[in-house]
């Protein structure tokens, strides 16, 4: 049972990466271009569907499938787990915060610009690189 989980958790997390590498592009074309109203409304569809249908049962399953398999390997004892979980929470949060600044571009209220998000676009390389180090190399 533990390698089908892990499977599906790993399938999840690819899932969910493609969304955590692409939406922020699509929100770099989207304020480089918020004067050419056809493109905003065709990159506003794309965020919608990439975030909502991808991108949140993606993000959903891999957390429970990873509680799960954290169940099986145990907390106690195991201090990369929880340095991996904190950093998972913490990709959690930047996920999240791509829904409030798809939100912003929605309300017209997004100030950022595509510079910004070229950079916010490298948080979850970042994060991956540490989370799969954890799990590669179980420092602690």
């Amino acid at each position: 049972m533990f390698d089908w989980i892990l499977w599906f958790h790993i399938l999840s997390m690819v899932s969910w990466f493609a969304v955590l590498f692409y939406m922020p592009r699509l929100f770099v074309y989207h304020a480089e271009n918020i004067d050419n109203a056809g493109f905003v409304e065709v990159v506003k569809v794309m965020e919608m569907k990439i975030y909502k249908y991808i991108g949140i049962p993606a993000m959903y399953s891999t957390v429970i499938t990873g509680a799960i398999l954290s169940y099986f390997v145990g907390f106690s004892g195991n201090g990369w787990l929880h340095a991996k979980i904190f950093f998972v929470v913490l990709l959690i949060a930047y996920f999240f915060s791509m829904g409030r600044f798809r939100q912003q571009f929605l309300d017209g209220t997004c100030t950022k610009s595509g510079k910004f998000f070229r950079m916010y676009n490298e948080i979850p390389t970042l994060l991956i690189l540490v989370i799969v180090g954890m799990v590669i190399f179980k420092p602690f």
